[in-house]
């Protein structure tokens, strides 16, 4: 008798072990595994953000980030989510307007004014327009904009600069590619293109009289040695997207959507913080090393630029009153 009912608990105990065995790869399979990729390196400001993401979201998702395009080389993110070969990730709005000219509108001078026009944009209904239409067309579901810093001019010469007119004759460095060097003549300079290792000594030897970049870029690559004055002309506001392979996002329950949607909101608003905290830092640094900072008429800048764009080749793609919406939030 006590050998049949130590038989019958033995037999019990494998039942429940293959159960087990069973429900341990089910459960995994219940919390998926997000790959996450983009072009800035572990140390940035953005990577922090992810990781406090990638803690955040750890009891319902598995996150495993990507940074510095060790994953995916720059630019190759959004086709990645397209095809399926990565869940989320960082994507320029440039690369979106490779592919969806409509887009263009989204990556001109003084579009946006600063990081909270920027959200509220994306967050109005032009803004969600604009994500359905990336939605629909090219396959991602874009959650948030993501701030890193509003590009400023930084010159050589002392010579003060109020309007676009002042401009005129400054070999201003523009990074290569059509849209760029645009951008620097709808600032009223001389663009003038340089690969962005060769400035520094580009302004050192008088090739270029000064350079386009957010404070944190100049104070990283030390510009500030070979300039003397930075114009805080806030022309554009840079900022990527974080979007999610719409295949992915449609194999999430409600549920889950929800939460990765909120958790995302909540890291890209600690990292927007960050970057304003860290640009007003900047920006007494510069004065402290003998730098003249100061604001011209950004009007007259936006004025100027946006007008240029309007007579251009870049603004016939653009969602007919687009531009006028943006400019009334």
């Amino acid at each position: 008798m006590s050998m049949m009912i130590n038989r019958r608990f033995a037999i019990l105990g494998c039942a429940m072990l293959a159960a087990i065995g069973v429900a341990g790869p089910a459960a995994a399979q219940d919390k998926p595994t997000l790959k996450f990729a983009a072009v800035f390196g572990d140390t940035d400001i953005r990577a922090d953000a992810i990781r406090n993401l990638q803690e955040a979201l750890s009891s319902e998702f598995t996150l495993e980030p990507h940074f510095g395009a060790t994953l995916f080389k720059q630019g190759t993110e959004l086709v990645a989510l397209q095809r399926g070969n990565l869940e989320t990730g960082i994507v320029a709005p440039q690369d979106i307007a490779k592919q969806l000219p409509e887009w263009s509108v989204l990556t001109a001078a003084y579009l946006f004014r600063d990081a909270d026009h920027l959200k509220t944009f994306f967050a109005s209904e032009p803004g969600k327009e604009m994500t359905k239409m990336a939605e629909d067309k090219l396959g991602i579901r874009i959650i948030a904009p993501v701030y890193f810093g509003t590009r400023q001019v930084n010159l050589k010469p002392e010579k003060e600069i109020k309007t676009p007119a002042d401009m005129a004759g400054i070999k201003l460095r523009m990074p290569g590619g059509d849209a760029w060097q645009f951008l620097g003549s709808a600032l009223g300079a001389n663009p003038t293109p340089m690969a962005y290792s060769e400035v520094y000594t580009g302004l050192q030897t008088g090739a270029i009289d000064g350079q386009d970049n957010p404070l944190p870029n100049d104070y990283n690559m030390k510009f500030y040695e070979v300039t003397s004055q930075i114009v805080l002309t806030s022309h554009l506001i840079g900022y990527d997207l974080f979007a999610v392979s719409k295949k992915t996002w449609d194999s999430l329950t409600p549920e889950q959507q929800a939460t990765l949607e909120a958790e995302v909101n909540k890291a890209v608003d600690w990292s927007t913080q960050r970057h304003l905290e860290e640009e007003a830092k900047l920006a007494d640094f510069f004065k402290e090393q003998g730098l003249k900072v100061y604001k011209p008429d950004v009007e007259a800048f936006r004025q100027y630029a946006q007008q240029k764009y309007l007579e251009s080749d870049f603004a016939k793609d653009w969602p007919e009153g687009m531009l006028d919406k943006i400019n009334a939030l």
